[in-house]
Formats: C-alpha cells, sequence, structure tokens
C-alpha cells in the first residue's frame, strides 16, 4: 500500500494556549500537526494544536486559546491533493467583538477573500464541518457567512455573506498569460494570527513549479513561506491580481524522517483558473484583470490585497 503523502494543508484550529502543536501545516520540532492562526482584534489568544486531519500529513492549525486541547487529529489519505478535514477542537470564551450566538465557539481560523459582492473564496478545509463561519473584514466589520458551494478534489468553498454586510471590493484575477516558474507572488492572509500579529502578513516568492504535491496539476508550488491560517488566501503576482489560492505545505519533519534531508519553502497554491472555473461553475464571474497592467513592488500588491482578505473562523 502507498504511504500517504506529507502535505500540511494550512488552516487554524482553536485550543488551549501552551498545548502541544505538532507537525500540521507548520514545520515543527515537534511531532504532531500544528495549529494555525488565532483571532485577533478582541478574540481569544492564540495557542497550538492539532487540527484538520493532520499529525504526519493533513492540515494542521493554531487558533485561540483558553480551551481545552484538542483530540488528536488524523491524517488524510492524500495523494497529491489534501483531503483535509478540521479536526474541531473547543475554543475557549471568545472576545466581544465577534461574541459567538446559540452557543457556537470558534473550532478553526483561516482566510478568505471576496470575489464578488457578497461572495468569499476560500479552502474547502477551512469551512468543512463548520455550522457557520464569521468573517471580520479590513474595516474590523464582523458578519455571519455561509458555504454555498465547495468542491472537496480541488480544496476549494464559496461563502455567501449574510444580513448585506459588505467585505470589500472584489479582487480581480489574472487573466493571460499565464503565469511561469520563477515569477514574484505574493502572499496575504492570517497565519498565526493572535500569536504573531492581530493584522494580515504579507510574505514574497516565487512560482517554483507548475505542478503541486505527487504531480497535481491543479496546484503551483510556491516558495512564498506560509503558515497555519494562511489557508483560503489569495497568491498575486506582481501587478497585484490573484494567480491562486493558498492551500497547504510539504510535511518538512516527515519528509526528513522519512529522506534525512529538510525541504525547505516548499509550499502550494490551488491555480488561479482552477478557481476561475469553480466559480464559474457556481454562477459567479469573477473579475479578470487586464494584462496590460504594470508591475508594482510587494508593498503596493500588499495595499491592493489589504481591503479584500478577510479573517474566517469556523463556528460550531
Amino acid at each position: 500500500m502507498r504511504a500517504a503523502l506529507p502535505f500540511l494543508p494550512t488552516a487554524a484550529v482553536a485550543v488551549m494556549l501552551g498545548a502541544a502543536a505538532g507537525g500540521g501545516a507548520l514545520a515543527q520540532s515537534k511531532p504532531p500537526p500544528l495549529g494555525a492562526p488565532g483571532p485577533q482584534g478582541g478574540f481569544p489568544p492564540p495557542g497550538a494544536t492539532p487540527a484538520m486531519k493532520p499529525p504526519p500529513l493533513g492540515a494542521a492549525p493554531l487558533g485561540p486559546a483558553g480551551a481545552p486541547p484538542a483530540a488528536p487529529a488524523r491524517p488524510p489519505q492524500v495523494a497529491g491533493l489534501p483531503a483535509a478535514k478540521p479536526a474541531p477542537a473547543p475554543a475557549g470564551p471568545p472576545g466581544p467583538p465577534g461574541a459567538p450566538r446559540d452557543g457556537m465557539r470558534p473550532v478553526a481560523s483561516g482566510t478568505g477573500f471576496v470575489v464578488a459582492p457578497g461572495r468569499l473564496l476560500t479552502n474547502h478545509h477551512v469551512a468543512d464541518g463548520c455550522a457557520e463561519m464569521r468573517a471580520r473584514a479590513a474595516s474590523g466589520a464582523e458578519m455571519r457567512a455561509l458555504v454555498i458551494a465547495a468542491d472537496r478534489q480541488r480544496d476549494l468553498a464559496l461563502l455567501a455573506v449574510q444580513g448585506g454586510g459588505d467585505p470589500g471590493p472584489p479582487l480581480a484575477f489574472r487573466g493571460a498569460p499565464e503565469i511561469r516558474r520563477g515569477e514574484s507572488v505574493v502572499t496575504y492572509g492570517f497565519p498565526l494570527a493572535g500569536l504573531l500579529s492581530s493584522g494580515p502578513t504579507l510574505t514574497t516568492g516565487e512560482i517554483s513549479a507548475l505542478a503541486g504535491l505527487g504531480d497535481n496539476p491543479r496546484q503551483f508550488q510556491i516558495s512564498a513561506p506560509v503558515q497555519p491560517g494562511n489557508s483560503g488566501g489569495p497568491l498575486l503576482d506582481m501587478s497585484g491580481h490573484v494567480a491562486g489560492v493558498v492551500v497547504g505545505k510539504l510535511n518538512a519533519q516527515r519528509v526528513a524522517q522519512r529522506t534525512g534531508d529538510i525541504p525547505q519553502n516548499v509550499n502550494f497554491a490551488v491555480k488561479g483558473g482552477e478557481a476561475i472555473a469553480f466559480l464559474r461553475r457556481h454562477g459567479v464571474e469573477p473579475r479578470l484583470a487586464d494584462s496590460a497592467e504594470p508591475l508594482r513592488s510587494a508593498a503596493e500588491v500588499g495595499d491592493i490585497a489589504h481591503p479584500s482578505t478577510v479573517f474566517l473562523r469556523c463556528m460550531r
């Protein structure tokens, strides 16, 4: 039987601060999976813990503090594409801004971005199994969002904002020409949110390969650093156009155990073309960028992404 590949989706789960983080979506010195971003802006502080079915491979999340450690996550069967599924961990009492109703609590977190008025795109593994999602826009506004379409194979989910909230302006997707190996890219999202920063984080890197883990044609391999909580965030080219959706990273510890070598900066994103096709199948016509737009600095690309990128919490 072929062993599952060491792929780690980068979503995050809520847990007690100080709980052991494993080899989840974060490369760490400890074996279990690792958790990712915790709430910010009034949400409980973050902690580390296993989250989406993660140990050796699977997604690794980190999240709010003040909760008992999550039950051990079991690794998903992966063969080129992650079948990551959040393994919820109870969270502690939430902060005032996003105070849960009806007894629901945040159990995981990730990133999403606006693709049409009132519509958000994220990873399937970020929203899977959630009673509802809570989105915090760049403006600080809190809003509810429900999953209206999902594709487990491509690891994409479409959310509809409830109650007429405005999550921000839609980002434009890159049109022709297709992105090439070696092109610079930017990620924007909420990794280890309550632990590292209460705001979004920007990282830079390049397109390393035009296929993902196991030669997966639906993904890019990227060198831009990603951590738990980056899942579902935009991967942008240097004109500020969406080139992909951040999805996960290689489990460096697992690979080192098998090969004796520690891989560096081996991360993955769903290709923009896959995201565009997914949106169109579900009635959303995304904005396509003008290929003639100029190249910008990473800081300018971050300025474009900022008003359209949201912090997501999975509520149960």
